[in-house]
């Protein structure tokens, strides 16, 4: 029932400059020629939920609004429509945040997978409101491949936590 080939390392806080650093690098990768690609995934979308998974005090909803005006910005897209799809997802990882670390990195792939998937699915409704034309059901093809990314881009981001810090032989921790 639990996974044992789970680590019993205490991990470290996260340090703000690296979150800020890594939705920056989210942000540039967006910002790409390579984002029209279809499998290329939303970076910022990847990015953000991890943190708002992992560190829901540090990354909320106004960086999801922030990071989603400027990718609007960026993209030349309709105001609000990554500002939206961003929120709604912060808010919706932030809400699974307390289940999802319970279960290793495959399962909290499929888990997270259902909003990748809403959040895409906003932004192509709102774009098509606005008077757009539905871009082809290829477009969830990103969505899948961030699913896919979960667990590599966890073990990234969380490889700077894990540093050993001076460990005092006293100590059982």
């Amino acid at each position: 029932m639990y996974a044992t080939n789970q680590s019993a390392r205490i991990l470290k806080p996260a340090q703000s400059w690296f979150i800020l650093l890594s939705l920056l690098l989210a942000l540039l990768l967006n910002m790409l020629p390579t984002r029209q690609w279809l499998l290329m995934p939303d970076w910022v979308m990847l990015t953000l939920a991890f943190w708002s998974v992992r560190e829901c005090r540090k990354v909320g909803l106004g960086t999801a609004f922030l990071l989603g005006v400027l990718m609007d910005m960026a993209d030349g897209a309709a105001l609000g429509q990554h500002a939206l799809a961003y929120v709604l997802l912060c808010y919706a990882a932030t809400s699974l945040s307390r289940r999802l670390l319970w279960f290793p990195l495959t399962q909290q792939a499929l888990h997270i997978a259902p909003l990748f998937f809403v959040a895409a699915g906003l932004q192509i409704l709102i774009r098509m409101v606005a008077g757009g034309n539905f871009p082809g059901w290829g477009q969830f093809l990103a969505p899948f491949i961030a699913t896919l990314l979960w667990p590599t881009l966890s073990f990234l981001l969380l490889a700077p936590q894990y540093q050993p810090e001076e460990r005092d032989e006293n100590r059982p921790i």
